[in-house]
């Protein structure tokens, strides 16, 4: 009856302005203030509002402010997409700092590296940084793996798997993008380039091209893998 009487002699909620919002769309918000018909500004618990907007998945911060006679204003600071963090079956948007910010994933974040194992999330800055120094592969590049928390594989869009060393992984890469583009390595038909040794590079090659080798050299191959590394 309050709310009632205090909207009809003019300090109902006329208007709600939003501001900061990207990720969440504005009837999430909406939902979140719980205004109901009649709701007066005055008694709107604007406490309770900013608390549940705090608790909504991508919201770092919110305020919620009364002008009066009738507008409400609230602005939104959301927590930042840095990375998909995936392990098992389950994938997640994490921030910079690898917290998990939502399990509900859609095509709108395919662009984000994935970086798959528990500890993952933690350092994918690291892989990103040693990625950013070489702009002509990274989107290339489907997902890292962080392998026993010490070093990282690269997965390629054409399913080629980099094995990265443990340190220089900076300088491993610049190599391999030299290599791609003097030979154009990574158009050729192999499996995985093993970059862990730091004085020499090992190619598996897919079982087709292990097999066409065999023919063209009778034969002759690596008796311990079978002819498949070079």
């Amino acid at each position: 009856m309050s709310d009632a009487l205090l909207s009809a002699v003019g300090f109902g909620i006329e208007a709600v302005k939003l501001s900061g919002q990207r990720e969440i769309n504005e009837f999430q918000i909406l939902e979140a203030l719980e205004i109901h018909d009649g709701s007066s500004l005055i008694l709107f618990d604007a406490d309770g509002a900013r608390e549940r907007l705090n608790n909504m998945a991508w919201v770092k911060n919110a305020s919620v402010m009364k002008f009066y006679p009738s507008t409400l204003q609230i602005r939104i600071e959301e927590k930042v997409p840095y990375a998909l963090w995936q392990r098992g079956d389950l994938v997640s948007i994490v921030n910079e700092a690898g917290e998990v910010i939502t399990d509900e994933v859609d095509g709108r974040y395919a662009n984000l590296l994935l970086v798959v194992n528990h500890g993952a999330q933690r350092r994918a800055g690291e892989i990103s940084a040693a990625l950013a120094t070489v702009p002509d592969l990274r989107p290339r590049v489907r997902a890292a793996f962080l392998i026993s928390d010490r070093r990282w594989d690269l997965k390629l869009e054409n399913g080629i798997f980099v094995r990265l060393p443990e340190e220089n992984m900076e300088a491993a890469l610049a190599e391999l993008v030299r290599m791609d583009k003097e030979d154009g390595l990574l158009a050729r038909d192999i499996m995985a380039i093993d970059m862990r040794l730091g004085d020499r590079i090992t190619v598996r090659l897919s079982e087709e091209a292990a097999e066409q080798r065999k023919i063209m050299t009778g034969g002759r191959g690596r008796s311990g893998n079978g002819g498949r590394d070079t």
